[in-house]
């Protein structure tokens, strides 16, 4: 059998090292953590950012896995196993929050919504599966770019339309809300897509920690955020353990 090439072993290294971690990487914590000297470890991110397996922020330089690598980690994963994994979860959110529940993944530079639990109530209500949502203002969409399951660069070029006047239509404002989702752990939308609706959603991961999908509460404005416009911390702890709870179903050992 032929031995392994050294190369290819320490950029399967430097992958594993950011896919383990809970936030992005210097250049000197790669080298650090993996025992290499800097201009090794620039040069295999400087071609793995190449192919687009990873990305650089352009603010603060530190590296994090890109759209291409995820794409990829994700093709193992038929929509359909996300959605029938995620079912019984989903069902269990709406009851237990009393909010309609919707699962997103990425498609063609939108959120593909693949499953959608009505609001456990007599209201009058549209089943939005197969609706295409804008990746900048919702809430599932926010998940799906601040994670790098989306690509983030396509959607900038393509322009930020503006659908109520909160939605957020510059590349720092986007920036911003990315960097809060990532921080949280789940991202918000308060009147970004439609006046008088918000939303929260949370990252659903797989094996090795990647983000595949989210999930998220929607309704009403008043049902949805308290009374400073925030979004309940109650529907928020609920939406983290069901994404949780899907997660570790997907082989997830973090989340």
């Amino acid at each position: 059998m032929a031995g392994s090439v050294q190369s290819i072993e320490r950029a399967a290294a430097i992958l594993r090292l950011l896919a383990a971690g809970q936030r992005r990487l210097g250049l000197g914590e790669v080298a650090a953590s993996l025992g290499l000297a800097k201009g090794t470890a620039h040069g295999i991110l400087r071609t793995l950012q190449y192919v687009d397996f990873v990305e650089q922020d352009a603010a603060t330089g530190k590296y994090q896995l890109g759209a291409a690598l995820l794409h990829l980690g994700t093709s193992y994963l038929d929509v359909n196993e996300l959605r029938s994994r995620s079912v019984n979860w989903a069902d269990a959110l709406a009851a237990r929050s009393g909010e309609a529940v919707r699962l997103g993944t990425p498609l063609e530079g939108r959120v593909l919504v693949v499953h959608h639990v009505f609001r456990p109530d007599d209201t009058l209500q549209t089943l939005d599966v197969g609706s295409l949502l804008p990746l900048h203002a919702s809430s599932l969409g926010k998940v799906l770019l601040a994670y790098g399951t989306a690509p983030l660069r396509p959607a900038l070029e393509a322009g930020l339309e503006a659908y109520t006047r909160h939605t957020l239509i510059t590349a720092e404002q986007l920036a911003r809300a990315l960097a809060e989702v990532r921080e949280l752990g789940w991202a918000a939308e308060i009147q970004e897509m439609s006046m008088g609706e918000a939303g929260i959603a949370a990252p659903i991961r797989a094996h090795g920690g990647l983000v595949v999908g989210a999930i998220g509460l929607s309704g009403p404005v008043e049902r949805i955020c308290d009374g400073h416009g925030r979004p309940r911390p109650n529907l928020a702890t609920l939406l983290r353990e069901a994404a949780r709870a899907i997660s570790k179903d997907l082989g997830a050992a973090r989340w």
